[in-house]
């Protein structure tokens, strides 16, 4: 499951559990130093600001090749681009730095570290053990010729399925990249699967981009999303050559995000 539906608002699973996990370190904090009358939701709030901040940091010092033409583009945390251990380590460190500090909020605010780091820890393993125990679905489409294709047939090779529609901005913004990785890396498949819209929409928008798109695919009904759990557009799935995913991203790829998770990708195959 990419997405948590509340009502028309999908929020992504890995969002809800960061969040649950600093909520618990938050009550954790706060139980531990009531009767001491001292609460390190502040210290929390600090430690996840400077976390977020290095894992951006560390992600854009990796990648720098892709942002050196736009650097701006470094600030737009949408592409999801973080790698977590060293805002992990980041944070750890300093929180350390002010427990030694502060003596006070010491016994709190390891405890809520702990907590914190804990849950957000197994709940990323858990979410990403399901996530790999999950296969390309059996699903059968439409291609933009009217021919019938089963997702299955793709098994052999690498395969990358985008769900997409015309009608959403960061899936437009992010075709491009797309395209570009499709046309740079033929030992994958890339698979467009456009969701909700019919033939006359879908062809009227690769007319107008020229994108030069192959393996367009029309799920009219929405299907392919209802499977892997994602009400979000675009949402992306990785897939080895067995047919097994090993990786998901929500929302819009950067040409950074994107050559992260083909690196992911490879390894797995």
């Amino acid at each position: 499951m990419l997405t948590i539906d509340i009502g028309p608002l999908a929020l992504s699973t890995a969002h809800v559990l960061l969040m649950i996990s600093l909520l618990l370190a938050i009550f954790t904090g706060w139980y531990v130093g009531r009767r001491s009358a001292v609460n390190p939701e502040k210290q929390l709030f600090r430690l996840l600001l400077v976390a977020l901040l290095v894992a951006r940091l560390a992600f854009v010092a990796v990648y720098f090749e892709h942002y050196r033409d736009q650097p701006w583009q470094a600030l737009d945390i949408r592409d999801g681009g973080f790698i977590a251990w060293p805002g992990l380590l980041a944070a750890l460190l300093l929180g350390a730095w002010q427990a030694w500090r502060t003596q006070a909020i010491r016994k709190p605010l390891a405890c809520a570290l702990a907590v914190g780091v804990l849950s957000w820890g197994l709940g990323s393993l858990t979410l990403q053990g399901l996530e790999q125990g999950t296969r390309l679905p059996p699903l059968s489409f439409r291609d933009i010729n009217g021919t019938t294709v089963a997702l299955e047939d793709y098994v052999g090779k690498p395969v990358i399925v985008n769900l997409w529609a015309s009608w959403c901005p960061p899936c437009r913004r992010e075709m491009p990249v797309l395209a570009e990785a499709q046309r740079d890396n033929l030992e994958l498949t890339l698979l467009f699967v456009n969701q909700g819209e019919g033939q006359g929409v879908v062809n009227q928008y690769l007319d107008a981009e020229a994108l030069g798109l192959d393996n367009v695919l029309l799920d009219s009904g929405g299907r392919m999303g209802q499977h892997v759990g994602s009400m979000a557009l675009p949402s992306t799935l990785f897939y080895d050559a067995e047919g097994r995913q090993v990786g998901s991203h929500l929302g819009e790829l950067s040409r950074a995000s994107l050559a992260h998770a083909l690196e992911v990708l490879k390894k797995a195959h």
